[in-house]
């Protein structure tokens, strides 16, 4: 197997690491890029792990983004989300379950963890690799390691939504949940958001300071009902724009495409039982530039 064989064998895993610790797909695949320019200057042959070698390559350079990623954060105008993703096989380790590690609610839970902490958590609990692995990625003990993938387990219980961790609906129950939302969103039926938004729905938006959004989440569904009417009163979808149905971060969602297939507006949603729990918006032009339905 050549070198470039190797490295595109693990390219997906490796933007899906990249992805989880970044929340950027387009950081996501820079980093990879640089993994490459740095795999091309080692001799492959004498590399006895790839994956382990690459996985720590990745690892490391992300832990250096973040650090400036942190700072950015610092000042970014209301609610920070991550860069919605479409195509979420693409970004699997082997044998996830890629609702759920791919959930917008996931990846903002590993954004309240440390750099350190959502790496060894990711690697050994998402990638299941061995903490002798972690260790050598981190430049830690393994008990070190074991230490930090707990901690970063324990906030990630901690985090889950409460109550909302009972069975998934099927598919087609799922759609019609999802196709009445989009219809009554957009039409601003009153009545229709009721029937299907939890008593304690919360409405997620990010517009990064570019395009209009609410700054700060938006509790219950009185709220939530006013919200939509007043967006779709004072901004309403452009001319040609038109909902289609997707998968957003492996969750049900809806998606506002152009004529030419570009992304005006992602939203996933969070289902509890037979309602809406929480709906996560992308509205920044900047996360959506390179997002395409044709």
């Amino acid at each position: 197997m050549t070198a470039d064989t190797v490295f595109e064998a693990r390219r997906g895993a490796m933007t899906g690491l990249a992805y989880r610790m970044l929340g950027s797909r387009a950081e996501a695949e820079d980093v990879v890029q640089d993994a490459w320019l740095r795999w091309r200057k080692v001799e492959a042959q004498t590399v006895r792990e790839p994956g382990a070698f690459l996985n720590r390559v990745v690892t490391r350079l992300c832990l250096d983004r973040l650090k400036a990623a942190r700072a950015r954060r610092e000042v970014y105008v209301g609610e920070w989300l991550p860069e919605p993703v479409l195509d979420a096989e693409a970004l699997a380790p082997d044998e996830t379950d890629l609702d759920a590690e791919l959930s917008v609610a996931f990846l903002l839970t590993l954004e309240r963890l440390s750099p350190l902490e959502r790496a060894a958590f990711l690697l050994h609990d998402v990638f299941d690799r061995p903490f002798s692995e972690v260790a050598a990625a981190l430049d830690r003990s393994e008990a070190a390691c074991r230490q930090l993938a707990a901690r970063a387990r324990t906030h990630v219980r901690q985090d889950r939504p409460q109550g909302r961790l009972g069975a998934r609906p099927d598919p087609e129950a799922e759609r019609r949940l999802t196709e009445a939302f989009m219809t009554a969103a957009l039409t601003g039926d009153a009545d229709g958001l009721k029937a299907i938004l939890t008593q304690d729905v919360v409405m997620h938006a990010d517009g990064g300071g570019v395009v209009s959004a609410n700054l700060n989440p938006i509790f219950g569904v009185e709220k939530a009902i006013r919200l939509i009417e007043g967006v779709l009163r004072k901004f309403p979808p452009p001319e040609g724009v038109t909902p289609r149905l997707a998968r957003v971060n492996g969750m049900p969602g809806i998606v506002l495409v152009h004529p030419d297939g570009t992304v005006h507006q992602t939203m996933a949603l969070e289902i509890a039982g037979d309602r809406i729990a929480a709906v996560y918006t992308v509205r920044n032009p900047d996360k959506l530039a390179g997002l395409s339905l044709q």
